[in-house]
């Protein structure tokens, strides 16, 4: 489903998009790309998975009698895909009543497809993949992202004031699920944001669990996600939620 979805999106990419419109906000873009790539994969889980639950980012949905349910995301990074820039993908995952139980992340553009399997591990094109294992926060290469809401950016600026100095350096390739994808690779050493939907990281989460990285929630308005290779992971939560997880660390 990934793959035939990606098709559809690369056959559109770089052309004139048709159909753009704004979700909440003037920079939340949707586009026809997006709805076709979706309604592929719900016809798809329709007609194989009749009695699995549907939760998709433009609107697709079911309630599940089986106990299972797929998380979509047809185009992860839109603006992106607007842009002629190649970092989206599409992004589907499996839950059931453990949990993640399978994941798929496929970026047509450059051929990539991320996978896993709840306790099978995690892979890149067939071939094994795993967080760096990196030691020390300072040379740590950190991805993020930034919510579409103006007011939030500042305040995620002024987080950045905290985190920039502390590390090697900060990236953001604008795809939250594959942002996830490439801690899993070991292509950045760690990643947070705030403001992500379920579908953002539904795939992408159990990638970096199999991966054998470490996953936070960000607790707090809006919620969010820090993905890491373990040993960073405690002191990178701390930039990132201040003086009140120190404390709470610290209280334990």
């Amino acid at each position: 489903m990934a793959r035939e979805a990606g098709e559809l999106l690369l056959e559109r990419f770089r052309a004139p998009a048709r159909g753009v419109e704004h979700k909440d906000s003037r920079t939340d873009m949707v586009s026809d790309a997006d709805r076709d790539a979706e309604a592929l994969i719900e016809q798809a889980l329709s007609a194989d998975r009749p009695d699995d639950g549907l939760l998709a980012e433009e609107g697709a949905h079911s309630e599940a009698r089986s106990g299972r349910r797929w998380v979509v995301d047809p185009l992860d990074g839109t603006t992106n895909y607007l842009y002629g820039l190649p970092a989206w993908a599409v992004s589907i995952a499996l839950e059931d009543a453990e949990g993640a139980a399978v994941g798929v992340v496929h970026q047509p553009v450059i051929g990539e497809t991320f996978t896993a399997v709840r306790g099978g591990g995690a892979r890149l094109n067939g071939a094994k993949i795993e967080v760096t294992g990196k030691e020390r926060l300072s040379t740590a290469l950190v991805a993020t992202g930034f919510a579409y809401d103006g007011a939030y950016r500042s305040v995620q600026a002024e987080l950045l004031t905290r985190v920039l100095p502390r590390v090697r350096d900060i990236r953001r390739p604008g795809a939250a699920a594959l942002d996830l994808c490439h801690v899993a690779a070991g292509r950045v050493d760690a990643y947070y944001e705030r403001g992500l939907q379920e579908w953002d990281w539904a795939a992408g989460s159990l990638m970096v669990t199999e991966a054998g990285g470490r996953l936070e929630r960000l607790e707090g308005e809006p919620a969010g996600l820090l993905a890491s290779t373990p040993a960073i992971a405690e002191e990178l939560l701390t930039l990132v939620l201040g003086e009140r997880h120190a404390q709470s660390v610290h209280d334990s």
